[in-house]
Formats: C-alpha cells, structure tokens, sequence
C-alpha cells in the first residue's frame, strides 16, 4: 500500500535526534514553559521574519486566542463581524464564532481555492472588523491585495497558517508575517509536525502579544496575578524540543515535497484529473496535492483498489454542517463543487520515487 501519510516513516528520519531532545527534556525536570519552549519561539519568529513567536496548545487555540486578544484590547466586540473563506477547514470558522463574533463566508477563487479578493469589498459591513484569510492546502492567498483592503477599510489580518509553514511571497516574505497576526498548527500531519498537538501565534505588535501570552497562561501575566479569565493553552516543553528538531529541516523537506509534486503536475496528463495550479513556485508548501475530478468516488476506489491511499480535504463544506444550522441554508456553488470533487494524492518526505511514477501511472491509465 502506498499511505497517504506514514508519520512513522516520517519521524524515523529524525529518530536519533528527538530522543536526544526528549531525554533532555525528561533529564531537565521542566516540562512546561521552560527554555525548551524559548528557544522555538525565538527559532520560530526568526523562521517567519516576526518580531514575536508565541507557543500555544493547538491550531485552533491560535486563532481563538488571537481574537479573544482583540476583544480584551477593546478592539474587537461581540456581534462583529469576520470575513473568511467559505470552503476552509471548520477550525477557521470555529474560532470567530467561539469568540462570539460572526463568520461571514466568502466563495475561494476556483482556480487557486483560496479566498477571492475580488468579492471582499461587496461583505464588508459596518460591523466588519478583520479577514481571516487561510493558505489552503500550502499555497499563499492573495495576500496583497486582502491587505490593500484591510487598509482601505482599517481592518485586522489574521493569517490561517495552519498549512503553509514556510511559503513566501516573491521577495522572500514568509507566511505568518503579511498580516496582523497569523496562527499556526503543528498537528502531526502539517508539514512542521509535532508528536501531538501543538500551535503558535505570530505577530509584530508588542501588546498583543502581551496579552495572548497572559490569556493563554490562565489569564496571569504575573504568576498567581490574573489580568484576564484566562485559558490553559501553553505548548509544553517536549513538543517545543521535538519542534526545534524538525524546524531546522523544514526548507529541506518542503523542496522535497515540492520535486514530487512537479512530477506530478509535469506527469499526470489524465483530462479527467484537474491539477493544482500554482501561482509561483515560492508561494507553495504542498501541505497537500489536491487534485479534482467530477467522479471522485469511483477514482479514489479505483486507486484503492491498485494499493494507493487517498484522502478528501475536506468532505462537507462548513455551511453545510449539522454544528452550524444556521448556514445551513445558504449557498456557496463554488465552495460545494470544490468539497464534493477534490481529492488529496499521496505527498510525503518519504515517498519514494517509484511509488510517485506508480500514483502518476495509475492516475494517467484511469
């Protein structure tokens, strides 16, 4: 079988050196917020050309605490409103509405799958107050012009990093440093993966930082002093260590993942098959390599059965799910088409070369 992801093969590589940093961890009787964690955030903001980096517990937890930031600023207020796209993973939505704020959903651009700036301005209301814009499956929004409309109408940016760890604009740029603020998510799955769940904050502003690193720490900026009603939501210290492992190997892996999907997309020549397009080479990770086609249960069976593992990112829109009734009703035809044909291919740092010409050779005889 070809996996679509063997995480057990992908940690392997570094095998050595995470024991090391998990005996150094174990070996320091520290286990949270200790210089572990230090070092990644300074290793991480350096990464991503921010002035803060800020650890936290997961993905999701990035993005709440962001906008709870905002509200605790006075900046942000219950019943406002936040622009992101509609065909986006749940957790983008989750973390407006967990914030008593409301998601206000925008059709992705067909070709790129990221949010089309072109239909920004038309939901921009009085009660706007930032987009949330998402690097879907790796590859940079346009985040140029999201911003040229943030600054039109004074509005917030807040990155969804969540896959793109890494990608950069033409003059080197990195994801998690055009906005605001960015979230990150280190889910063992991303293309920086912890050994469990794990995120990060990234931002430039002083006082926001001030305040998400309070929030997240119970509300206290001052041990047993409580500024906030706080959360617990600190990235512990072994996950920081095995994060610094594999920081430093992160170009590394991206460019290999990026030779694998130029094969790919030099390779596969299926008109059944629609490719990713990709704006330039730099703006794109390859989290993912999302192919789509109008008959995707009968392909995906089709590679099962010949041993090749897929999967769908994601299967049902967030407008279509039974947590939000309330936009149950309305219609998103681009977004729909994009969750109900996309189908992601296999694309590791593990991969070998023969199991890539098989997917393309299986995909080509289709």
């Amino acid at each position: 079988m070809i996996k679509f992801l063997d995480l057990q093969a992908t940690n392997k590589v570094y095998r050595a050196e995470l024991k090391d940093a998990f005996e150094r961890v174990l070996d320091s009787g520290w286990y949270i917020m200790g210089t572990e964690l230090q070092q990644f955030e300074q290793a991480f903001a350096g990464y991503c050309g921010t002035k803060h980096a800020i650890g936290v517990a997961n993905g999701l937890d990035a993005l709440i605490l962001i906008i709870r930031a905002y509200k605790e600023l006075g900046i942000f207020n219950d019943g406002d409103e936040i622009i992101v796209p509609a065909n986006t993973y749940i957790a983008s939505i989750l973390a407006i509405s967990a914030n008593g704020l409301i998601p206000i959903l925008v059709e992705p651009d067909i070709v790129t799958y990221n949010i089309d700036p072109t239909l920004i301005e038309s939901f921009i209301t009085g009660r706007t107050v930032a987009i949330l814009p998402v690097h879907l499956y790796g590859q940079l929004c346009d985040i140029k012009s999201i911003n040229v409309i943030a600054s039109k109408y004074k509005l917030k940016v807040i990155e969804d990093c969540a896959q793109a760890h890494g990608a950069t604009d033409p003059n080197g740029t990195r994801a998690g440093n055009f906005g605001d603020a960015a979230g990150f998510s280190f889910y063992p799955g991303k293309n920086l993966g912890a050994l469990g769940d794990g995120g990060a904050i990234t931002t430039n502003n002083d006082e926001l930082a001030t305040t998400i690193k309070a929030l997240l720490n119970y509300g206290s900026h001052i041990k047993y002093e409580n500024k906030f009603k706080g959360v617990n939501s600190r990235l512990d210290e072994l996950q920081a260590a095995l994060l610094l492992v594999k920081l430093k190997n992160l170009d590394a892996d991206t460019q290999i993942k990026r030779d694998i999907a130029n094969y790919y997309l030099d390779e596969i020549r299926n008109p059944k098959i629609l490719l990713p397009t990709v704006l330039y080479p730099e703006a794109h990770v390859w989290h993912l390599f999302v192919i789509r086609t109008k008959d995707r249960e009968h392909l995906q069976n089709y590679l099962s059965k010949n041993n090749v593992q897929t999967v769908i990112h994601y299967p049902v829109p967030p407008h279509k799910q039974e947590a939000y009734k309330e936009l149950n009703r309305l219609n998103f035809p681009i977004s729909e088409k994009v969750h109900f044909e996309v189908l992601s291919l296999p694309l590791s740092t593990v991969l070998t070369w023969e199991e890539v010409k098989t997917v393309v050779q299986l995909l080509n005889s289709y």
